[in-house]
Order: C-alpha cells, then sequence, then structure tokens
C-alpha cells in the first residue's frame, strides 16, 4: 500500500538526462556509458575562482566561526589576493611534486587558503586526517605519509595539538607553519607572516604552467589492508568531475549553491566534490566544526539552525540524528528545508525508516520531498562515477556511470567487478609504480573491488545495484558464497535505529554470525540506563541483549538458506577505533580490519560451548 510520503510530490530541481547505453562483449565484459556526452570544463582548479573573483568579488566562498562565535567570511575577492601572496611564499621555499605542503589540521578559512595556494602555482598539496595526528600516540599513518612524500612544509592550525605527531614523524628540518603557536626547537613560521610575502611575475607563470595533467594533490586511501596510499589527484580529473556533476545535476547552475558541511577534506567526498561544487559554482561553504556523534552534533545542529544549505551531506548517522531534533524543534526543521534542494547520503546504507522520516519532515515544513540521491565512487575516481541522479532514492541503487565515465562489468565468480576509465581516473598511486600496475587491466580500466549487479537484466540501461565488495566476500565451509554487502544491509535496516554496523563472521565455517555495533541510541531500549552510560553498559544491559536476540531470531527466520542465514551474533562492548583502522572518520566500518582486530570476539563466537555472551538463533524449525 502506498504510503502518504511515497506519493507526494518532490520540489522540483533540474536533473541532467538518465540513460545508459550498454555494449556486450564475446569474453562476456560489458561496457556501461551515459547517452550524454562530456562538456568541457577548466583545465586548471583555480579557474573557476578567478572567474568568481572577477565578476563579484565581494560574493562569500568560505565561511567559519571565530572564537567568539561570530560567522568570519572569505570573499573570492580576497581569497584570490591571498592565495597570490602564499603561492609566492611556497614558490620561495622550492615547493613542488617532489616536495609538496602537507597539511595536518582540520578544516578552516587558512586550511583553504593554503590548498589553493598550492594548486594554483602548481604545487600539490596534500591534507592527512587529522586522526592520525591526534588520536594514534605512536603517529604511525603521518610518518608513512611523510616518508612517502617528503613534505617540503607541513601546515598545522595550532602547533600544540600536533606537536607529538610533528615530533615523532616530521624531519627536523622540515619547515613548520601554523597560525597559533610554535614548537620550540623547530622551524616555525607564522601564517600571517606568509601573507606578508609580495607576489610577483612567478606567481603567474607558475600558474600558466599548470595544466590537466598536473598533480594538484595527493588523497590517502583509509589503508584497510595495507599502509595507505597517496593517489594522484590531477588538475584535469577534478574539473572534469564538477563538469559531470553539473551534468548530472545542472539545478547547481540556477543559483550558488550553499553548503553547511562538516565532512573533512582529506576525504575525496569533501575536499574533492563538495568544495569543488562551491568553486565551480560560486557558492559559499559554512564550516561546520560539528560531527556526526552524540556530542559534534550539538554544533551541527547549531549552524543549521543559522544557515540554510541548498544541498546537504551527511553520513547517516548524522541524518538520523538531526531528524530526531527535527521532530521537536519544528524552526530548526523549517530552517533546514526553507533552501533545500537534494539531500546526498554518503558512505553507508540510508535505513528506509530513517529515509520515510526525512520525508515526513519535509512534507510537513514544504509540502513536497526533498529529491535525495546516491552514487558509487572513490577516492581513484575524484569521486564522481557512477550517478543515481533520480529525485527517489532506492535501496542499493547506484546508477549509470557519469559523462564521460566508461565501466567495465567484469564477471568475477558470482558477482561483477566494477572497472573505470575516464577524464576524472588517477593516473594512479605516488611513488608506488608496482600497486599504480596492478590497479589498472590490459585496456586502462581501473580496478575498483566493488561489484554491482542490474537492476533489471532485462532492462541493463536502468543502470546498477551496489553488491558489496569483491573481497568481502567469503565462502563458508560447505562451499557457498556469503555475499556480505547483502546481509549487511539487511541486519542493518532490520536494527536501525539502534545498530551502527555489523561486521559479518563465518570465512571457512559453518555458518553465519555477526558482531553487532551499536549506536548510542540503544539506551532507549533500556529505560533505566543512564544518558551518558557507556557503550558497554549498553551492550551488557538485558534488555538490549534480548532485543538483539529478537533481530537475529528475525534476520535468520526469514532467511533462504545457508548463504544468508545468520546463525549466532555477540555485541561488541567496545566501540570502533580510527587508530587501527576499524573506523574511518566518516564512520564506516572497515569489514577486514575488524576481523582481524576482533579475531578473540569471532573465536567466541565459534566456540564449541560459547559462553553467555553468545547469541544463538532460535528459528521456528529448530522449535519445532
Amino acid at each position: 500500500m502506498a504510503t502518504i510520503t511515497s506519493t507526494a510530490n518532490f520540489r522540483p530541481i533540474a536533473l541532467g538526462p538518465y540513460e545508459g547505453m550498454l555494449e556486450r562483449r564475446a569474453d562476456g565484459t560489458m561496457i556501461l556509458r551515459s547517452a550524454d556526452k562530456l562538456g568541457p570544463s577548466p583545465a586548471r582548479y583555480t579557474d573557476p575562482l578567478i572567474r568568481w573573483a572577477a565578476e563579484k568579488p565581494q560574493a562569500p566562498m568560505v565561511a567559519q566561526r571565530d572564537e567568539n562565535g561570530i560567522w568570519k567570511y572569505l570573499s573570492y575577492g580576497a581569497a584570490l589576493e591571498q592565495i597570490q601572496h602564499l603561492g609566492q611564499a611556497l614558490l620561495d621555499r622550492g615547493l613542488g611534486p617532489e616536495r609538496p605542503l602537507m597539511v595536518l589540521s582540520e578544516n578552516s578559512i587558512e586550511h583553504a587558503l593554503m590548498a589553493l595556494a598550492a594548486m594554483h602555482v602548481g604545487i600539490p598539496y596534500a591534507p592527512i586526517s587529522p586522526a592520525y595526528s591526534l588520536l594514534s600516540p605512536s603517529a604511525e599513518r603521518v610518518r608513512h605519509a611523510v616518508e612517502l612524500l617528503t613534505p617540503g612544509a607541513v601546515f598545522a592550525f595550532d602547533a600544540a595539538r600536533f606537536s607529538n605527531a610533528i615530533e615523532l614523524a616530521v624531519p627536523a628540518d622540515t619547515e613548520l607553519i601554523f597560525v597559533q603557536g610554535s614548537i620550540e626547537g623547530r622551524r616555525n613560521t607564522r601564517f600571517e607572516d606568509l601573507l606578508k610575502t609580495a607576489p610577483t611575475e612567478q606567481v603567474a607563470q607558475a600558474h600558466a604552467a599548470v595544466g590537466v595533467g598536473t598533480v594538484a594533490k595527493f588523497l590517502f586511501t583509509s589503508g584497510s589492508t595495507k599502509q595507505p596510499k597517496a593517489v594522484v589527484n590531477t588538475h584535469g580529473m577534478m574539473m572534469s568531475n564538477q563538469q559531470m556533476y553539473l551534468q548530472c545535476y545542472p539545478f547547481l547552475a540556477e543559483e550558488p549553491p550553499v553548503l553547511v558541511d562538516w565532512m573533512p577534506w582529506h576525504h575525496t567526498a569533501a575536499g574533492n566534490n563538495n568544495f569543488g561544487v562551491i568553486l565551480y559554482h560560486g557558492g559559499t561553504l559554512y564550516i561546520d566544526e560539528g560531527k556526526p556523534t552524540q556530542d559534534g552534533m550539538a554544533e551541527t545542529i547549531r549552524n543549521l539552525r543559522e544557515v540554510s544549505s541548498t544541498i546537504y551531506y551527511s553520513v547517516p548517522k548524522g541524518l538520523e540524528t538531526l531528524a530526531h531534533e527535527m521532530k521537536r524543534d519544528t524552526a530548526l526543521r523549517d530552517r533546514f528545508f526553507s533552501r533545500m534542494r537534494l539531500i546526498f547520503p554518503c558512505g553507508a546504507a540510508l535505513p528506509g525508516p530513517l529515509k520515510q522520516s526525512i520525508d515526513e519532515l519535509a512534507i510537513a515544513s514544504c509540502g513536497a520531498r526533498i529529491p535525495m540521491t546516491m552514487g558509487l565512487g572513490m577516492t581513484e575516481t575524484a569521486p564522481f562515477a557512477i550517478s543515481a541522479h533520480l529525485p527517489d532514492w532506492q535501496a542499493g541503487v547506484i546508477g549509470i556511470p557519469a559523462p564521460g565515465v566508461e565501466v567495465k562489468l567484469v564477471p568475477n565468480g558470482d558477482k561483477i567487478e566494477v572497472r573505470y576509465r575516464g577524464p576524472n581516473i588517477t593516473p594512479g598511486y605516488w611513488r608506488q609504480p608496482e600497486l599504480t600496475q596492478a590497479s589498472f587491466d590490459e585496456e586502462g580500466f581501473f580496478c575498483s573491488g566493488d561489484a554491482a549487479r542490474f537492476i533489471d537484466d532485462n532492462a541493463p540501461e536502468r543502470g546498477l545495484l551496489f553488491d558489496g565488495r569483491i573481497a568481502e566476500d567469503f565462502k563458508l565451509i560447505s562451499g557457498t558464497w556469503a555475499n556480505v554487502g547483502a546481509l549487511r544491509l539487511n541486519a542493518i535496516a532490520a536494527g536501525t535505529p539502534y545498530i551502527h554496523d555489523v561486521v559479518i563472521t563465518g570465512h571457512d565455517r559453518g555458518e553465519l554470525g555477526m558482531l553487532i555495533l551499536l549506536l548510542p541510541t540503544a539506551a532507549a531500549l533500556a529505560p533505566e540506563l543512564a544518558a551518558d552510560v557507556s557503550l558497554a553498559d549498553i551492550a551488557g544491559n538485558a534488555k538490549v541483549r534480548a532485543w538483539a536476540q529478537a533481530l537475529l531470531d528475525k534476520l535468520a527466520s526469514t532467511a533462504t538458506g545457508s548463504s544468508n542465514r545468520i546463525t549466532r551474533a555477540l555485541i561488541i562492548a567496545q566501540p570502533a577505533l580510527m587508530e587501527t583502522g576499524e573506523m574511518t572518520d566518516k564512520g564506516s566500518i572497515n569489514q577486514r580490519t575488524m576481523l582481524k582486530t576482533r579475531a578473540a570476539l569471532v573465536e567466541q563466537l565459534y566456540a564449541d560451548q560459547p559462553g553467555p555472551e553468545v547469541l544463538i538463533a532460535h528459528t521456528k524449525a529448530q522449535a519445532t
């Protein structure tokens, strides 16, 4: 039966053509393309900045709260002027591809200026996850990045916060640039002193020498199984990617976009796509210093009460907290939806009940649903590659290739691997030629490791569904394959709103199991628990365990065979850690890493005589 939300109209926005073309080959591979041809794009990342600085110099490009909570704005004209000074200062220091600029700290106006200045004059910049510095006492991944890139200078907003990582990982002779503070005994330079450098003709000459193949930045992969790799991002990759995005979402050209965005710039989704959307279309980015956590969402909600975004990017965890707050705060709800034209869930599956909740809130506020779309990409694709630019988000649907992208579909066992070729694809990994060679096939397609299947085998032009990762799937001891992606999505949807994620177990064993990672919201299952209760106390609560048992029973009873029947579960009492690679700072869980770091829990799960902490499914078949 259709619900009110499923039949309500969407707020009108212009979306691009949605038509795929499939080429079938004799060897069983297939090439999927968009029927929409890719248009031209600027050669350099800062070319749009030059345009907007000329056309509307006073328009705000980036905004951030100051120490008093007041929004501080950087205009397009001021940004272009300041990057001339900073670019000269970086050129004076001999920075370049072999000695790039490394940034350790979070998003800030100064971070944006340093990045734009470097790219403007052909110097690559490398943003490093702040978690590598702040959450790891050994700073191992910072050290790895420094050794791989050999930066000519390292920038951080605050010296004190990043001093440990710098002392452990950055060579003593490397220049350090800070907005605040200094580190005794090191080569310190104040950001404000760089701004005093007078630009010369060298800046214009360096900018003119930048082309589509010039390295713009190095973005590090998550490093789930090995040390992170430095993905080369060229100017041409990022600019062609913005043109692809525009052709799928032409409404972006109708009015300058406004983003309130917490997502970190060391991730391709934010650093390339979100910041790029603003730059390409002359919009404004409000830096949100909140995070999609129980504590961090307070700052996000404060910002959304003041600023109306036209597009909102966030992970489901953040959307869930926001939806909960909007249900009790109609002023926040109405401010959020007043100008909203697109919501884009990032990084993880969006539970159906959460989507319905957002639709209901939008209808109550503005009388229409807000288009909600999805896609598939990665750091190596800059990131936009496959797009479901249809107004009605559907679970698992990733869509058709973006204009200009060729997607090669290669049978791999019982799955189909996704491979990419196009102007937005990385040329490879910096200073790791053997990894680069192994990542491309004989036709030059990048091998993603992602799997997909057709929405409709009889109408492949309708596009693709995400089908997990090739490497995540495994066989039970019976030889039956387990589709980890589908199992996870099913379990998370059934456990909404109390489950963050699940880790599927069972490789070379007789049956499937799962490790359950709860959200703090699971405390609501036991009203006697305090508001600030620990995850361990939630996991051990009898009512929470009873809920988890009922969830396991439901999943097992609705399964169709051993390949999708989860028969045992264990609630994880300790949160996933970013330091060990179990979780990214977007909140995504790495299955393979969790299976290694929590190997002892997996053994408990499959013990001959499991302890009381292990939940065993009770299905109707077993009961009879």
